[in-house]
């Protein structure tokens, strides 16, 4: 049974994500009895993950700040500030910020993709390991776990 549930922003977990970008769990299967999880990305500029796609759960991206390129199947769109997408599961996508900065909000139904970011990622409430970084085999690894389909690199 789904419950209410607030975490103020200094309760949310932050990971560190892919070219030392950060993703924000705000909410998790956890706190939504498994129907959605939404999280935040802080990132930089050339920020991309592989090209992939979902199995287990449709997607949803908010450009708060920032532009990227987006790549759905053969198609490719800018996506500019204020821009949403839609990303139905099982179909392959990408992309990559060409801002110096950008804020995404994902919303990912239902829930539980959380578990990927938190196996390949840090979790930035941890002191930083002088050899840490995120090897592409991890993200492989998880995104296998959590049902992610890695088609190709990043574009």
């Amino acid at each position: 049974m789904s419950i209410p549930y607030l975490a103020q922003a200094d309760e949310q977990q932050r990971l560190e994500w892919l070219d030392g970008g950060t993703f924000a769990v705000l909410l998790d299967a956890a706190a939504t009895d498994g129907q959605v999880t939404v999280g935040r990305f802080d990132v930089s500029k050339g920020e991309a993950p592989p090209f992939h796609m979902h199995t287990r759960e449709d997607e949803i991206f908010l450009l708060i700040e920032g532009s990227a390129l987006l790549w759905v199947g053969d198609e490719e769109r800018e996506l500019s500030e204020g821009g949403i997408v839609y990303l139905p599961r099982n179909i392959p996508h990408g992309y990559r910020i060409t801002s110096d900065r950008a804020d995404l909000l994902m919303i990912a139904t239902p829930g539980g993709i959380e578990g990927m970011f938190r196996q390949a990622g840090r979790d930035r409430s941890a002191p930083r390991p002088d050899d840490f970084e995120i090897a592409p085999e991890a993200v492989a690894a998880a995104a296998d776990a959590y049902g992610q389909v890695v088609v190709g690199p990043p574009r």
